[in-house]
């Protein structure tokens, strides 16, 4: 297939498409790509599920930047729910005491924890890609739970911003607690990678860290695509999944445990809400059966 290998070149050359502008571009190619037979479905597919999924991602990296502009960052509180989660250790300063030993001795598990972290920014729409090639009522869910989601967290970073470890060390609020992922980056043979940062920093937000969406997403994935994985090897992987990107999120100092907990909780709560409104629209669209 001339768009796969187009892929995969470009990808060995330049790297994943992690940045939202390429990878969309990537898929909106990719559409097309799986429509070349029917392409009514690539312009439904753009104008009407891809297009208005776009726009609330889009919006929503943007405006995350001033979602700190009303209320003052939190710093306590997280502190003090993680102390009761770690037995009075705050997880992320406990696991950087017992594991990092710096960039210059870097481990198997720190490169692990960089991996597993990267992934967020190509796994949600990879995810959502797919679902639309090969299952498209569940892509319809799943952009949904996620859209949903966005939204959700978005609403939490503009009443309760809140200050992540790594910079509650930096301001002397918390025990040493070093941003690891900045500091194993370089030396990851794919310098590439690090345009992921100095791209999107203007539509960064450091105190947007309640819920942790790193987490809620990769917890989203598993609840919506645990039907579909019928053997035990993919649910394994599927269970794996959101745990090692909550240990990556806190080891590395992006986020507390209670952030983790939160995003799972809301994650939950999009995926059931969503659910619960399909299956509704999906009963009444169901044709009454005739009466004889």
């Amino acid at each position: 297939m001339v768009w796969a290998a187009a892929f995969a070149e470009n990808s060995i050359r330049h790297g994943l498409p992690v940045g939202r502008d390429r990878l969309f571009l990537w898929i909106f190619l990719g559409l097309l790509a799986f429509s070349v037979t029917t392409p009514l479905r690539f312009v439904r597919g753009v104008l009407l599920e891809w297009g208005p999924f776009a726009l609330i991602l889009f919006a929503y990296d943007l405006l995350r930047g001033a979602a700190d502009s009303v209320f003052p960052a939190h710093v306590t509180p997280q502190i003090e729910a993680d102390q009761v989660l770690g037995a009075g250790s705050v997880p992320t300063v406990w696991l950087q005491q017992h594991l990092w030993d710096g960039a210059a001795r870097l481990h198997w598990y720190d490169y692990a924890t960089w991996g597993v972290y990267v992934t967020h920014f190509f796994a949600t729409l990879t995810v959502a890609f797919v679902l639309w090639v090969l299952r498209s009522k569940l892509f319809r869910r799943y952009v949904a739970a996620v859209s949903l989601l966005a939204a959700m967290g978005f609403t939490t970073y503009v009443l309760f911003p809140a200050v992540p470890p790594w910079m509650a060390s930096e301001n002397g609020d918390l025990g040493p607690a070093a941003r690891l992922v900045k500091l194993i980056w370089p030396h990851v043979p794919i310098a590439h990678f690090r345009l992921l940062f100095e791209k999107g920093s203007r539509y960064a937000n450091d105190v947007a860290a309640i819920p942790s969406l790193h987490a809620a997403y990769a917890l989203l994935i598993t609840l919506v695509l645990w039907r579909s994985a019928r053997r035990w090897q993919w649910r394994v992987l599927l269970i794996a999944y959101p745990i090692a990107m909550a240990f990556a999120l806190v080891y590395s100092g992006e986020h507390y445990a209670i952030d983790c907990v939160l995003g799972w909780i809301y994650a939950v709560a999009a995926f059931v809400a969503v659910e619960r409104i399909a299956d509704r629209l999906a009963a009444r669209a169901e044709p009454v059966p005739a009466v004889h």
